[in-house]
């Protein structure tokens, strides 16, 4: 948008000089209907006709008042001195201590005190020119719009008075009760009061800021369009996208295309190429190959599914994680895959849900639904809800199994040393000695059992209730012995590194 209007601009500035050279051709003279005195000295000034007190000048429909001036007839010229008033129009004055004035360009140039009123928008420079042919209005050397509760500061500055629109360059300042503006290029609409800018540029509030190098901020309704390195600063978060769309006011926003929502007390990010944030309903979400990735210094954890959710706390940090659909995700001594996932961020728990499996190590883990609890940024313990089951495979290709109605797994170092079976506990596994040589296959069944393991391989099972063992020789097994009920091996589901996230 903004660089069609810098577009526009040049043209303007190449029309303006054809558009003079045109009129200049044919100009009316300028008139000047009253004055309290003339004077006239050929000596002084042959050409000069020097008109003083209640002075009024005419041109075309344009009407100036001043209290004393020069005019030159032969160059259709004149130069006005004190409360010198230009009225172009019922709403559009020029106010001065100092006009040049040159009738056949119809360019007219203010010193000192220059002002211009149009409506309720105040233009203040030392020097102001302004075209009539045109109707723009420029500056080069600082100046200062008032438009309602909005005060812009510029270097260098351009009104086009027919259009209500300001161009700025360098070093523009637009402020506001609620917050400072800072751009390089920008362009102010002063009825719709819509600010476009190009360039770098910053929106500082009192409870955000903005960065952005491309769009357009209504000040009227503290609605905005963001584009490229589009960036939201808000209390511990930080919000980023090829563009946005925000309220301030609401603290609405969308986000499009390479979407980052980044909470910095945290740790935690959330991607997607859609998202929105809903700050006063305290939530977030992204869609569109969408990644949570909780942040940790040796092993950061990553979740991708189709839609990802944050709520957040009253210090707007994100409190809880929701994602559903298709939900896999990857650490490296920990991946996983379920249906929907909820992440708790005050006791740091993970609950898997709808189909889950959990891989650690060489054990594939599933149940009803998992729990996992995190201390520290590592696994602490894992809770599996109806009909759990690990499953490890042998060296020779063959599984250990573990199964109950729930367990309770213990990680130590990342991987697990202890299992808690509770209720309908079964469980086999390949009994070998130091030199890897099978001795048996163990089938056990019992109420509850305890089991110890160490390097993924089971050292030791405790039956607590009930039990019941059989070591078989491995050739007095039936294959059909080998596999517990409801044995389900996912291996080729697992992922092996992050991107593999992203298939299901």
């Amino acid at each position: 948008m903004l660089m069609k209007v810098i577009i526009k601009y040049v043209v303007f500035l190449v029309c303006n000089l054809f558009i003079t050279a045109i009129f200049s051709q044919g100009t009316t003279k300028i008139l000047v209907p009253n004055a309290d005195f003339l004077k006239y000295n050929k000596s002084i000034a042959p050409d000069m006709q020097r008109f003083i007190g209640h002075v009024i000048i005419k041109h075309d429909s344009t009407t100036l008042y001043c209290d004393s001036a020069w005019l030159n007839e032969n160059k259709n010229s004149v130069i006005a001195y004190g409360n010198v008033h230009i009225r172009v129009s019922d709403t559009l004055n020029i106010f001065g201590d100092t006009l040049k004035y040159d009738g056949n360009t119809r360019i007219g140039r203010m010193k000192s005190n220059a002002r211009l009123v149009d409506n309720q928008t105040i233009l203040t420079s030392d020097t102001l020119i302004y075209n009539r042919l045109t109707r723009i209005a420029w500056y080069n050397d600082w100046g200062k719009i008032v438009n309602g509760r909005n005060v812009l500061v510029s270097k260098h500055g351009y009104y086009y008075t027919d259009r209500k629109e300001f161009f700025f360059k360098h070093k523009v300042v637009l402020m506001n009760p609620d917050y400072i503006m800072h751009s390089d290029t920008l362009m102010y609409n002063t009825i719709t009061e819509i600010a476009y800018f190009d360039g770098p540029s910053n929106v500082k509030g009192k409870e955000d800021s903005i960065y952005c190098e491309n769009g357009w901020y209504n000040t009227k309704n503290d609605v905005a369009r963001f584009r490229e390195k589009a960036k939201i600063f808000h209390e511990n978060q930080v919000l980023t996208g090829d563009s946005m769309y925000y309220e301030r006011q609401t603290g609405y926003g969308q986000v499009f295309h390479h979407a980052i929502l980044m909470d910095t007390v945290k740790k935690v990010l959330m991607t997607g190429n859609y998202g929105e944030v809903h700050r006063k309903r305290g939530f977030a979400f992204m869609t569109d190959s969408a990644v949570g990735i909780m942040i940790e210094k040796r092993d950061s954890l990553f979740i991708h599914s189709d839609t990802l959710k944050a709520t957040f706390d009253t210090g707007q940090n994100i409190k809880n994680i929701f994602s559903w659909y298709k939900v896999k995700f990857f650490r490296d001594n920990l991946q996983g895959m379920c249906d929907s996932l909820v992440y708790h961020g005050k006791d740091s728990t993970m609950i898997l849900y709808k189909e889950p499996v959990l891989w650690s190590g060489k054990n594939q883990l599933t149940a009803d639904s998992i729990h996992i609890v995190i201390l520290n940024g590592e696994v602490d313990s894992t809770v599996f809800y109806n009909t759990a089951f690990i499953i490890s495979k042998d060296d020779t290709n063959a599984f250990n199994q573990v199964k109950g109605r729930d367990m309770i797994a213990y990680f130590r170092n990342n991987e697990i040393f202890k299992v808690k079976v509770l209720g309908n506990a079964e469980t086999i596994y390949y009994v070998r000695k130091d030199d890897r040589t099978l001795t048996g296959i163990n089938k056990s069944e019992s109420s509850d059992m305890l089991i110890f393991l160490e390097k993924n391989e089971v050292r030791s099972i405790t039956y607590i209730t009930k039990p019941h063992e059989i070591l078989h020789p491995e050739k007095e097994i039936s294959p059909n012995d080998l596999k517990l009920k409801d044995f389900k091996w996912h291996e080729n589901r697992r992922p092996q590194k992050k991107s593999d996230i992203f298939i299901w």
